[in-house]
C-alpha cells in the first residue's frame, strides 16, 4: 500500500483539460448490484480509501464504519499542480471564470 495504509492517489485520465465529459470510473457492488458511473471534464480522479474511519458509535441502522470501509472518488485536477508546469495549470486570473462539470450517475444491475 502507502505510507497512507490505503489508497489517497490521484489518477491521470487525460493530459490536459477538455470541454468534453467522459465516463472516469465505474463502481459496482456484486451483493447488491448497485452502480455509481462518474463521467467528468477534469483530468484527474482522486480515490481515497478511508484510510482513517475508525469505529466510532453506530449509523441509523447499528453498523459502525471501519478502516477502508468506505471509499471516495473525487474528480479534480492533479495535486499540486501549480508547481508542475508540464501540469494541467489551475491558475485563475481575476475576471477569469471557472466551470467544470462532473455526473455522478446511480443505477443497478442484476446481482
Amino acid at each position: 500500500m502507502s505510507f497512507a495504509d490505503g489508497f489517497d492517489h490521484n489518477w491521470i485520465l487525460r493530459d490536459g483539460h477538455h470541454s468534453e465529459t467522459t465516463l472516469a470510473a465505474i463502481a459496482t457492488s456484486p451483493l447488491s448490484g448497485r452502480t455509481l458511473s462518474i463521467y467528468t471534464d477534469q483530468p484527474g480522479l482522486q480515490f481515497y480509501s478511508g484510510n482513517f474511519l475508525r469505529p466510532s458509535g453506530a449509523d441509523k441502522s447499528g453498523a459502525s464504519y471501519a478502516k477502508h470501509s468506505a471509499f471516495c472518488l473525487e474528480t479534480q485536477h492533479f495535486p499540486d499542480s501549480p508547481n508542475h508546469p508540464h501540469f494541467p495549470s489551475t491558475i485563475l486570473r481575476p475576471g477569469e471564470r471557472f466551470e467544470s462539470q462532473s455526473v455522478f450517475e446511480f443505477g443497478s444491475q442484476p446481482s
